[in-house]
C-alpha cells in the first residue's frame, strides 16, 4: 500500500498539525494550500491526485467566514460542498481514502446536551448548510470516506494564520489592558488541533470510515473557556459576561453545540486531552 498522503488546507492551524503528525508516522506528505490547488477546480484536482497517487487525502480546507457566508452563500457552498464533491470524485478515481473535517454548526444547539453522531443535523445558516452538504457529498460519492465533525479548533498554528483562534484573541485583548466581555450563553467543546491530528491518524491507520465526532470532550461556555485561558497564561484581566445582544451577528449560531465523541469512545482509542492539559501544552508550545 502507498504511504503517500495529501493534505489540503495545509497552512491552517489543523493542516499544519496533520502534516506534522502524518510525517512523523512515516508517511510521504504533500501539502497544498488554496494558492497552489483550488479544490473547486475538478480538472486540476484530478490531475494533481493522479500525479501523486496518494493512499490518503486529508481535507482541512474550508470557507469558514460564518457571517460573510450570509452575504455570499454561493462561495461558501462552492468551497465547503462542491469542493468536497470534487475531492470525493478524485479520490475514488485514484482509490484513496478521503478524510474530511466538518463542524458542530451542522446542529441547531437546541438539544441541551452534547451531540452524538446519530443526532439529526439542523443547520442554521449558509455556512452550516454548506458544511452539512459537504458531509453528504463525501459519503455519497466515495465509500472510503471518513468525516470528522469537530468544534472550536485551536492550536499553536493559529498564531500564524490571518484569523487566529479564540485563545489568541483572548491573549491579545488581555495585553491591551482593556476590560473584556465574553458571552456565557453559548456552549461548545473546544478542540486542540494537535490532538485532533493524532486522533485522525489513529482512525485512518485503523481503517475506519464513516462519521465520527472528534470534539475536545469538554462542554464549556466561551466565557468559562476565556477564564481557563487566562489562568493557563497567568493573566488576570478584567473579564465580565457579555449579553448575547451585545454581539449580534449576521449568522445564527447554535447555543449548545458541544460534541460527544461517542463512536471514538467505543473504539477504545486514546481520548482527547482535558481542556486544562491542552491549554497547558498550548502555552508551552507558543
Amino acid at each position: 500500500m502507498s504511504n503517500r498522503v495529501v493534505v489540503f488546507g495545509a497552512a491552517g492551524q489543523l493542516g499544519v498539525e496533520l502534516v506534522r503528525v502524518f510525517s512523523s508516522r512515516g508517511y510521504a506528505v504533500t501539502a497544498f494550500n488554496r494558492a497552489s490547488v483550488d479544490i473547486s477546480d475538478l480538472s486540476v484536482l484530478e490531475t494533481k491526485l493522479a500525479e501523486i497517487d496518494p493512499a490518503i487525502v486529508l481535507n482541512a480546507a474550508a470557507y469558514n467566514m460564518v457571517d460573510v457566508a450570509e452575504r455570499e452563500p454561493h462561495l461558501a457552498y462552492q468551497a465547503n460542498a462542491l469542493g468536497v464533491r470534487n475531492l470525493a470524485i478524485a479520490c475514488r478515481q485514484v482509490d484513496a481514502t478521503l478524510v474530511h473535517f466538518s463542524t458542530d454548526y451542522v446542529f441547531d444547539g437546541t438539544l441541551g446536551r452534547p451531540y452524538i453522531e446519530t443526532d439529526l443535523p439542523c443547520p442554521l445558516g449558509a455556512y452550516a448548510v454548506s458544511k452539512l452538504a459537504g458531509e453528504y457529498f463525501a459519503r455519497a460519492y466515495h465509500d472510503r470516506s471518513l468525516v470528522l465533525r469537530t468544534c472550536g479548533v485551536f492550536g499553536p498554528g493559529g498564531r500564524h494564520t490571518v484569523r487566529g483562534n479564540f485563545v489568541e484573541t483572548m491573549l491579545r485583548l488581555a495585553q491591551s489592558g482593556k476590560p473584556i466581555q465574553v458571552v456565557q450563553e453559548y456552549v461548545a467543546s473546544p478542540t486542540y488541533s494537535p490532538a485532533l491530528a493524532e486522533t485522525t491518524a489513529n482512525l485512518v491507520q485503523a481503517g475506519h470510515t464513516g462519521l465520527f465526532h472528534a470534539g475536545g470532550g469538554t462542554a464549556i461556555s466561551w466565557y468559562d473557556f476565556a477564564e481557563k485561558i487566562f489562568d493557563a497564561a497567568g493573566l488576570n484581566p478584567t473579564l465580565s459576561v457579555a449579553r448575547p445582544e451585545t454581539y449580534r451577528t449576521e449568522a445564527r449560531r447554535p447555543r449548545f453545540s458541544a460534541l460527544a465523541n461517542a463512536r471514538l469512545d467505543s473504539l477504545g482509542l486514546p481520548p482527547m486531552p482535558t481542556l486544562d492539559a491542552a491549554l497547558a501544552e498550548y502555552m508551552q508550545r507558543r
